[in-house]
């Protein structure tokens, strides 16, 4: 049975909120000729430009979100064996003839890879929701320290010329190519992350702006309605139920 991937309750707000906003200009639509602001940024084509760029900005987010859970999906399969493969690099390397202090010098370093953990924080960084900046940080913080280990040991290796096992997925070659493949999984998500945290902010910026955001605009419109219907109008009341709310965060 597979578990259901549930939403935020933030991506639920900004989806919930762009939807409500489509609803109040149905309603403001649906007032006829009565509905007229002098205020042009509360005139109907205005807002429904201003809905439009809002899903426009909702879609970039789902769509750099999409990218980036894919590139962590790709780097966690590219990290995946490198624990084990560490050790077992370290048995081979312990009976290839090298001197006691380069396997004693190897064996540490696979210690501090193994050690390497992201923590309950990172974790939560590439399997729940929402991400958040601190622990997308700390979880980057693990990955970078496993790069950094795994090309040290490779270094070890390098620089021994008894080591040259018959596996091929041991040999130096081979466990560069691993590197390489790594780093590049790495860098991707980085960049990935990058280009969601920058669609976030697009789309916060937009539906929140006090000035001139989707819901500051809601505000305004629900006031111009009060004030040519009054407060306790049918129309008024239409409206007025209608939620919105400011979200902060993802």
């Amino acid at each position: 049975m597979t578990t259901p991937i549930k939403k935020s309750v933030s991506e639920t707000g900004h989806a919930k909120n762009v939807a409500n906003f489509q609803s109040l200009i149905s309603f403001c639509t649906g007032f006829g000729e009565v509905y007229n602001p002098s205020k042009e940024s509360l005139k109907i084509p205005q807002l429904q430009m201003l809905l439009q760029q809002a899903q426009e900005k909702m879609n970039a987010t789902i769509t750099q979100k999409t990218s980036f859970d894919n590139a962590t999906n790709s780097r966690r399969n590219s990290f995946s064996d490198l624990k084990p493969l560490s050790t077992k690099i370290s048995n081979a390397f312990s009976v290839a003839g090298v001197e006691q202090l380069g396997i004693n010098n190897l064996k540490n370093m696979n210690k501090k890879l193994q050690g390497t953990t992201a923590k309950k924080a990172s974790a939560s960084a590439e399997d729940s929701q929402p991400e958040t900046a601190k622990t997308i940080s700390t979880s980057q913080q693990s990955y970078d320290k496993m790069v950094e280990h795994f090309s040290s040991i490779i270094e070890i290796l390098v620089q021994s010329s008894s080591y040259n096992p018959n596996e091929n997925h041991l040999k130096v070659k081979s466990l560069q190519d691993k590197l390489s493949d790594m780093q590049t999984k790495n860098q991707e998500l980085i960049d990935s992350y990058t280009q969601y945290s920058n669609a976030m902010l697009e789309r916060n910026q937009f539906l929140y702006n006090p000035l001139s955001g989707l819901v500051q605009t809601s505000k305004e419109i629900k006031q111009y309605v009060k004030s040519i219907f009054g407060a306790s109008s049918p129309q008024y009341k239409q409206i007025n139920g209608i939620e919105f709310k400011v979200i902060k965060g993802g």
